[in-house]
């Protein structure tokens, strides 16, 4: 009686709930529900549409606070109508744990040590999928998912597709969901990560039952191709706006002089690399696409490999001060390549919209002759100036290491 007063005042003093997401689970609710209540009261069941005896299930405890969805509409769904519920109800936290008796009741614990130690993060429950109980698609699906995550997020994480986790729900709060199914799990690690959420895992124990006896509402074709489409829109949505975002708000905590020392001179990269960053960069930002010159410039700098920062830096030679400059001489260039009668007009920092279109092929034509021309020059400075300072710098570095064992 004690571990469970113990227990039920952790669960209320971090305002935590217990939510349990159901579908036709008839043969293991009773029992998961019995075993949760013995650490908290605090707990939301969500019936997703099922037939079964889970109805009359429900009715034997008076205390759960449970949502009937009349029709099934997928689990992702069950646990976003779960999470609101929760935070009207004043919870900050929620546990999900799966209604098949897959997992044990006393990690629970477990999870309210670890969001103590570190408060508001999404803590996911990883299994040891080594365990020769594990199904074979199972398995798959796991590496599958770990490998999407990190490229959507660059975080390696030890299990993405375990559905017990702890969710910090005032990080949710205001967030719009697409999925409805099992991508909804994906989605919300993925959209919490973007937010800088801090995620991170601890061990769970896993039950997986007899092959014959064990119930999975995972349809394997339907399910996986939805999961699938769920992880190709988040990895474009990652490539051509969060990681470049990413990379420019990591730009602008930083002043020119640590950026060119710490991206520059002390990169791993070599001088050639560095060098056809700075070339990709200032062709992109000459380019007359604005609001997406540090997008194409991430993109193309993320498949080739190259140096991302430097290549976004250098894509923001176009920021306002210069651009009538690069406007105005990329127009002078297409004058010459076209051999164009118009006119030759004077250089001001009002140059408009209209007087672009106006000469929109000179100017088309112009501003890809003069950025290709810009970029070699200032890619073949960055190269030499790479050769003399790098040079010095590998010189210095010698010679301190002489001093050091004169002694």
């Amino acid at each position: 009686m004690t571990d469970f007063v113990t227990s039920r005042q952790r669960f209320d003093k971090l305002k935590c709930c217990i939510l349990i997401p159901t579908y036709n689970n008839e043969k293991t609710l009773e029992q998961v529900i019995q075993d949760v209540l013995n650490y908290s009261s605090n707990v939301i069941v969500v019936n997703d549409g099922s037939t079964d005896r889970t109805h009359e299930i429900l009715d034997k405890f008076k205390d759960l606070r449970v949502i009937n969805i009349p029709k099934n509409s997928g689990k992702g769904y069950a646990l976003r109508l779960g999470f609101h519920y929760a935070i009207k109800q004043g919870y900050r936290y929620a546990i999900t744990i799966d209604s098949d008796g897959q997992h044990y009741a006393d990690d629970l614990l477990n999870f309210l040590d670890k969001v103590e130690e570190e408060p508001d993060s999404l803590i996911v429950g990883a299994r040891n999928m080594d365990h020769t109980d594990v199904p074979g698609t199972s398995s798959f699906g796991h590496k599958f998912s770990i490998f999407w995550f990190r490229v959507e997020t660059g975080i390696k994480l030890e299990d993405v597709q375990s559905g017990y986790r702890l969710y910090p729900l005032e990080k949710i709060d205001g967030l719009r969901f697409f999925g409805k199914k099992y991508e909804f799990e994906v989605e919300v690690l993925v959209r919490l990560a973007w937010k800088e959420v801090n995620i991170t895992s601890l061990p769970v124990k896993v039950h997986y039952a007899p092959k014959g006896e064990r119930v999975s509402h995972f349809r394997k074709f339907r399910d996986f191709t939805r999961v699938s489409i769920a992880n190709t829109l988040l990895v474009f949505i990652a490539l051509l706006w969060i990681n470049p975002f990413q990379f420019i708000k990591a730009f602008r905590k930083k002043s020119i002089k640590k950026f060119i020392q710490q991206y520059v001179f002390n990169s791993e990269d070599s001088n050639t690399k560095i060098t056809i960053s700075v070339t990709l960069g200032v062709f992109v930002g000459v380019l007359p696409i604005w609001g997406f010159q540090m997008l194409v410039a991430f993109g193309v700098a993320y498949l080739l490999k190259l140096n991302k920062f430097v290549t976004i830096a250098a894509s923001n030679i176009s920021i306002p001060p210069m651009l009538p400059l690069i406007v105005f001489l990329s127009y002078i260039t297409g004058r010459l390549i076209t051999g164009s009668s118009n006119h030759i007009v004077k250089y001001s920092s009002r140059m408009s919209l209209g007087w672009i279109k106006a000469n929109l092929i000179q100017y088309l034509v112009g501003s890809i002759i003069f950025g290709i021309l810009l970029a070699l020059v200032l890619g073949t400075m960055t190269y030499f100036l790479l050769r003399i300072f790098r040079k010095q710098k590998v010189a210095k570095a010698e010679v301190n290491d002489k001093d050091s064992h004169s002694f």
